[in-house]
């Protein structure tokens, strides 16, 4: 293989800047006082108002940032563990065993993917105030503990990671199929599990539509509270752009912990293709 020239790094640098660029920006707004964000040529260099900044952003009543923080958490963890697990276990199915009727239910699953989420926003209101959960918690978790693009997902990546002999082999032995499941093809599906819960992670936790239909301000999520950071009369620039650094503080988390893993199954994947 040729090695990579000057253009290649070139190249790969300019991108690293670009992206990492909004990111630099955001805390550079985050640390400065409002009477400098309009400021031509704009400030470049951090300042020193950030922790004033995240204090008030946490002492704000009308965005409730801390327990809008609190329940995307619970919120991204609950639906993240809910996906990987229902999708690697239904991709198994999918993928795997025989039954009557495989390729009509897969073709359900795919075609619920078609329908825009806005058009189902309406009728799932409709159904959560049927159960009564109004601004309650388990309304923007419940929806969304199933998913479709992570059913096909897992079942395209168990077609080629596990193979047919393994399975076998484990029936062979004795293991029911669950067992098989649990010991012998969730293993081999980490990789690209962890690719499909840092996504879903994600998701949730930048889900800003569905938790504005279904919750009120008493009871938000950060998205919620940002966008209560930007409804009143007199727009706080430095509060928003803190609240916005803070709300990323746990997305870079857990990409960071998890990013070799993830790169991994990505690369993997890959490769097998």
């Amino acid at each position: 293989m040729r090695k990579a020239g000057p253009l290649v790094y070139l190249t790969l640098s300019g991108a690293i800047v670009l992206s990492a660029f909004p990111l630099y920006w955001l805390f550079v707004i985050a640390s400065r006082s409002n009477d400098v964000v309009g400021d031509w040529p704009p400030p470049l260099l951090p300042g020193s108002h950030l922790f004033g900044n995240v204090s008030r952003l946490f002492a704000a009543e009308d965005a409730n940032f801390l327990k809008g923080m609190a329940n995307s958490a619970i919120a991204s963890l609950a639906v993240t563990v809910s996906v990987v697990f229902f999708s690697t276990l239904a991709g198994f199915a999918f993928a795997k065993l025989r039954f009557r009727g495989k390729n009509f239910l897969l073709m359900i699953i795919l075609a619920t993917m078609m329908i825009p989420v806005q058009m189902g926003i309406i009728p799932l209101y409709m159904i959560m105030v049927k159960l009564g959960w109004e601004d309650r918690l388990q309304a923007v978790i419940v929806p969304f503990l199933v998913s479709a693009f992570g059913v096909f997902l897992m079942r395209q990546y168990a077609e080629r990671a596990v193979p047919d002999e393994l399975i076998e082999a484990a029936r062979m032995d004795g293991c029911h199929t669950f067992r098989i499941y649990w010991t012998v093809v969730l293993p081999a599906l980490r990789p690209g599990a962890a690719v499909l819960a840092l996504f879903t992670f994600m998701g949730t936790w930048n889900e800003f539509l569905w938790p504005l239909a279904v919750l009120e301000s008493d009871n938000p999520t950060v998205q919620f509270s940002l966008n209560q950071l930007s409804t009143s009369y007199y727009t706080d620039y430095t509060l928003m752009f803190s609240g916005a650094l803070v709300a990323t503080l746990p997305l870079l988390a857990v990409f960071a912990v998890s990013g070799r893993q993830i790169i991994g199954g990505i690369m993997e994947g890959a490769v097998k293709a």
